[in-house]
């Protein structure tokens, strides 16, 4: 899915007292299903996304056997990166990231599920492993882009399998809390790189610290070329605790989600324009994680309320309602708390959870799993 570059005239800032829409209990509704691609490997009729209660149960999971047609991979720990690989056609694929063991690991619809690399990290409060990206030139030179965290220091690395990782941007500050970051490849050989505020929200507002901030560098981690400040890869501040970055198939918006003081929110970084007042805000703090724009809809994942909510989205890509809250157990399956989510097609997620890691665990978790998008109906294709 294509990325865009983010072009704006100065350096914005989050502003946590502006912005007044807020979740409120979601209205029953669903939002139109768009194009219903066939999702390779799988059955999309088998895949229990929806509330069709047509469909025979789904057995629970045995140990790390799951029955369920729409989990990737089982028995892993905290998920909190994944990325969508390039589909040959027939399979699904991705990478997943372990928090706090920084192992990478391919799965995929195919059943593979292949330890690929293993990162060094430290998983004190909320680092690790955080954020999984590939290279804007992944078919050329097979790099993936990682977020951690060191002894030292949270940093963006780059990794190719069966190679030892190198630094690309180092020394973003490292606190107590603070530590998680979001990584998205956009067109042009760049990458934003948002940062959490290394339990200091004032760094977030000093312009002289990589904490708290997006910052916009090249795949080699020098600031890139037309950012605000010349020689410097700050590109918006004010972030607290990012949980994601992702764009629309077309890049013309681009979502940050943060888990800010007081409240969680979502910011659309429009070109030209500043980040002053979020997209939709959550006073109840549900832990906003990952997030993907399928077009109409913005889908965002929760760790704490450990559901999906789907935010409508207008055609110039306001929001235009209140949430739909899904894969709760009524609206779809309930996998509990999600690390971690990434688009793979204009319908099509993949997400990571988190259970291990604060929740309720089941014998397969942690496990990868695809959120496919239901028809309105919220019954399966025919």
């Amino acid at each position: 899915m294509a990325c865009g570059v983010l072009l704006l005239a100065g350096c914005a800032e989050f502003d946590d007292s502006a912005g007044e829409q807020s979740w409120r209990p979601a209205p029953q509704l669903t939002p139109e299903a768009g194009p219903q691609p066939d999702l390779p490997e799988v059955d999309r009729r088998e895949i229990p996304q929806g509330p069709d209660t047509s469909r025979e149960p789904v057995p629970p999971p045995d140990g790390c056997t799951d029955y369920d047609k729409a989990v990737l991979a089982t028995c892993l720990d905290t998920v909190s990166a994944v990325t969508a690989l390039p589909t040959d056609g027939s399979t699904i694929t991705a990478l997943a990231g372990e928090r706090r063991s920084g192992r990478v690991l391919r799965v995929g619809t195919d059943g593979d599920q292949e330890e690929i690399a293993t990162l060094d990290v430290t998983a004190g409060g909320d680092g690790g492993l955080t954020a999984l990206t590939l290279s804007p030139s992944y078919a050329e030179d097979r790099l993936v882009y990682a977020y951690v965290t060191t002894d030292t220091d949270n940093r963006v690395v780059r990794f190719a399998e069966g190679r030892p990782a190198k630094p690309v941007l180092t020394g973003i500050p490292k606190g107590e809390s603070g530590n998680g970051g979001a990584l998205l490849a956009t067109d042009g050989d760049t990458l934003l790189v948002a940062t959490g505020d290394a339990g200091d929200p004032a760094a977030a507002r000093d312009a002289g610290s990589l904490a708290g901030k997006v910052l916009r560098i090249d795949t080699s981690g020098a600031p890139a070329e037309g950012n605000p400040t010349p020689d410097s890869p700050v590109y918006a501040s004010g972030v607290h605790s990012p949980g994601g970055l992702c764009a629309d198939e077309e890049g013309s918006r681009t979502w940050v989600t943060d888990r800010g003081t007081g409240r969680d929110a979502v910011y659309r970084v429009d070109e030209g324009g500043t980040l002053s007042t979020p997209a939709w805000t959550w006073p109840d703090r549900p832990g906003v994680t990952g997030c993907a724009d399928w077009g109409d809809v913005l889908v965002v994942a929760m760790a704490d309320a450990a559901n999906v909510q789907n935010l409508p989205l207008n055609r110039d890509g306001s929001v235009g309602g209140e949430p739909q809250v899904t894969m709760d157990g009524e609206q779809g399956p309930d996998y509990g708390r999600y690390g971690s989510l990434a688009t793979v097609t204009s319908d099509i997620a993949v997400a990571g959870t988190a259970n291990k890691d604060g929740g309720e665990p089941v014998s397969s978790d942690d496990r990868v799993v695809l959120i496919v998008r239901q028809p309105a109906s919220g019954s399966g294709p025919d």
